[in-house]
């Protein structure tokens, strides 16, 4: 059996552009040690919940790390634990976000976040006091209080299935009433939206921002509310794939994950430089397999904030760069099942934020027999032996890959989606 490595690079997945000739920026990239490991290796499309469907990352990352949706806590839960911070078995979490705003009509309408110099400003205004609605107790926890960001904590008879007040397309939505998803969660949503017209009125009358006005500077006037979850019972990683697990990346969301997963977490800042950046997470990864653990993933973020700049030459240039990190790859990790892909697509399409194209993946390493593809990109890699594959193939296929897979007929695991061969069972007592 094998250990592997798995280069989860964010926002890979692009359309195809005028400015690289029809092509995407996978395509048009210039990628030498991309197109030699796809050589070597087996190849395909990822849709990570399927063809058309636009993931947010945590979403993607939990399908393709083989985890169930009905076991899914919620980003705001992930975020919380990712910072440190303790959540009750029974609180229900949104990700509260301070905001510029402005009234337009009978409408409140987003206009910014906190700016240089806010921090000051955005920490004192998100220490609203605790609240009661009811029976249902409202606690606003700072997270990054100089971005104004935290969360909103409901103990009591709460049920998370609340829609977002935040309108994310902020240009497209005003800040949005919550709604109930099902009828058990109408108590939850009539809280928050009480809770929401609190905090507007509570901050219009703040003293920091009647300074601020003073100053000529805007208002921070309204927390939007998002990411709705709780925690739910999951199995680890370990109990549901047989592996013992790293998570090598920067930010507090994967922190998060690796938290709820049993999985350890090694953060690493990823800066301006995306082949650094790319080079020191492997040697991290390097020297956890050789330290013991069976499976690392390495983060990068850099290609999904190449493609929010909605600039096509700034993520093929990204993509070269992410390239220049991995001419090592082939000589440290020939002794490890090797997966490059990534979580989504971040196109640089103006219109979308990520999109429902596919995402290139590539498999490579000892007993991967290797396809006709002999480069990187999402029109050859659809010509490999994988072919289309979704979130919840990309465990089975690594854990064959690495002969660890589940044999299907027998039951020696009681977990349920379990992927992997166990590694601890439960004899019977003699």
């Amino acid at each position: 059996m094998r250990s592997l490595l798995l280069i989860l690079l964010d926002g890979l997945g692009d359309r195809a552009d005028a400015a690289h000739a029809g092509r995407t920026a996978n395509e048009a990239a210039v990628t030498p040690h991309l197109d030699a490991l796809a050589a070597r290796g087996t190849c395909g499309l990822l849709w990570p919940l399927g063809p058309g469907r636009a993931p947010s990352s945590e979403v993607a990352h939990w399908a393709m790390l083989g985890c169930l949706p009905s076991e899914f806590p919620g980003r705001a839960v992930l975020e919380a634990l990712g910072h440190g911070r303790e959540v009750g078995e029974h609180e229900v979490l949104a990700y509260a976000t301070l905001r510029r705003a402005e009234r337009r009509g009978g409408e409140i309408w987003v206009t910014g976040r906190p700016g240089p110099g806010d921090g000051d400003d955005a920490r004192t205004l998100l220490a609203l006091p605790r609240v009661s609605v009811g029976p249902i107790d409202l606690d606003l926890r700072p997270l990054d209080p100089e971005r104004g960001e935290g969360v909103l904590a409901l103990s009591g008879a709460a049920d998370d299935r609340v829609t977002d007040t935040d309108p994310f397309f902020r240009e497209r939505h005003p800040v949005l009433r919550p709604l109930p998803l099902a009828p058990e969660a109408a108590a939850a949503a009539a809280t928050a939206e009480a809770w929401s017209r609190w905090a507007l009125r509570s901050l219009a009358r703040h003293p920091v921002n009647a300074a601020r006005a003073e100053r000529g500077l805007p208002a921070l006037g309204v927390v939007t509310l998002k990411w709705w979850g709780r925690p739910r019972p999951v199995p680890s990683f370990r109990a549901r794939h047989g592996l013992d697990g790293v998570i090598v990346g920067a930010s507090p969301l994967l922190a998060g994950l690796a938290t709820v997963l049993g999985l350890r977490f090694v953060g690493v800042p990823e800066g301006d430089d995306p082949e650094a950046a790319l080079e020191a997470r492997l040697q991290i990864a390097r020297r956890a397999l050789d330290e013991g653990a069976t499976f690392v993933l390495c983060h990068l973020k850099a290609t999904d904030e190449a493609g929010h700049t909605k600039d096509p030459a700034v993520k093929r240039a990204t993509i070269e760069a992410v390239d220049g990190g991995l001419g090592a790859l082939a000589a440290r990790f020939a002794d490890v099942v090797v997966c490059v892909t990534g979580d989504h697509a971040t196109p640089t399409a103006p219109e979308v934020i990520h999109s429902g194209d596919p995402v290139p993946f590539l498999l490579a390493g000892p007993g991967v027999r290797a396809d006709r593809v002999e480069r990187f990109g999402e029109v050859d890699c659809a010509g490999g032996l994988l072919g289309h594959i979704t979130g919840a193939d990309v465990m089975p296929v690594l854990l064959n890959a690495a002969d660890r897979p589940l044999f299907l007929g027998s039951r020696p695991t009681a977990t349920p989606a379990a992927a992997g061969a166990p590694a601890d069972v439960e004899p019977l007592a003699p």
